[in-house]
């Protein structure tokens, strides 16, 4: 008899480290400079960004939207550590005023926690979100993480509970404090409106793959990206511009931003 027990498999943080890389070969990729990329005719898009980072982290996809004459809005986090019902009380405010400014539903870019937030919104405020896209995002497990990733979870709850301000506590992940929130991240009732795309890497160094497989999304993309790097991957932007133009029902008419056809 087999007595051999078999651990979850670990994803490989030191994949990580490719970040640098991932950056680098963005700026020399076609896609950098709009290349077979359809207009955003200022159209809205909140960009969210993953657990402890904030909106800085995705400000070169930011740059690169604007280029394509989308209307970019941040998410307005500096570490994103906070409550994730207050999160959404917060955005849910912004993509009303985004709607307003622009005329229509806002396409959301969630990295991460941010796409668990994006999905949480969409189901919530369907009227308010064409469609979104999640980012190495465990929607269908958030603790299917890498360890080291575990116990910053741990330590950051565990100061929420001491009431540290702004930051979620043990009552938030199991408690009712965000109970509207997790039946909403878990809801299989997915608004037919809301465009889903769901990106995801087997390169990924901090979240497990699968755990970013969600029956509800229209589709499923995989790419060769470390988790941190989906922000600055050239295949990535593929995707994120295609399914924004989808979201958006725009032409597919490829555009040179100005700012990047010198680059």
């Amino acid at each position: 008899m087999d007595l051999r027990i078999t651990l979850p498999s670990v994803p490989p943080l030191w994949r990580e480290g490719f970040f640098g890389l991932e950056a680098a070969s963005l700026m020399r990729s076609p896609v950098w400079r709009g290349a077979g990329q359809a207009p955003g005719d200022g159209r809205g898009v909140v960009l969210i960004p993953g657990f402890l980072a904030g909106d800085s982290s995705l400000g070169i996809m930011t740059r690169w939207l604007r280029g394509l004459d989308y209307h970019t809005h941040k998410a307005g986090i500096r570490a994103h550590v906070d409550c994730s019902a207050a999160v959404c009380r917060s955005l849910e405010t912004c993509l009303e005023r985004m709607a307003d400014k622009t005329g229509g539903p806002v396409a959301i870019v969630g990295q991460s926690r941010g796409g668990i937030i994006a999905r949480a919104l969409a189901v919530q405020r369907p009227d308010l979100v064409s469609g979104i896209v999640t980012l190495g995002s465990p929607v269908r497990g958030m603790f299917d993480v890498h360890p080291v990733v575990i116990g910053s979870i741990a330590a950051v709850g565990t100061l929420g509970t001491l009431r540290v301000p702004h930051l979620f506590s043990f009552g938030c992940m199991f408690g009712s404090c965000c109970s509207e929130f997790r039946e909403s991240l878990q809801s299989q009732a997915f608004p037919e409106t809301v465009g889903y795309t769901a990106v995801y890497s087997k390169r990924d160094g901090i979240v497990r793959w699968r755990a970013c497989l969600d029956p509800c999304a229209d589709e499923h993309v995989e790419v060769a990206s470390s988790h941190c790097g989906m922000s600055v991957h050239p295949d990535v932007y593929t995707v994120v511009g295609r399914s924004l133009a989808a979201f958006g029902h725009a032409d597919d008419v490829p555009v040179w931003a100005d700012w990047a056809r010198a680059a």
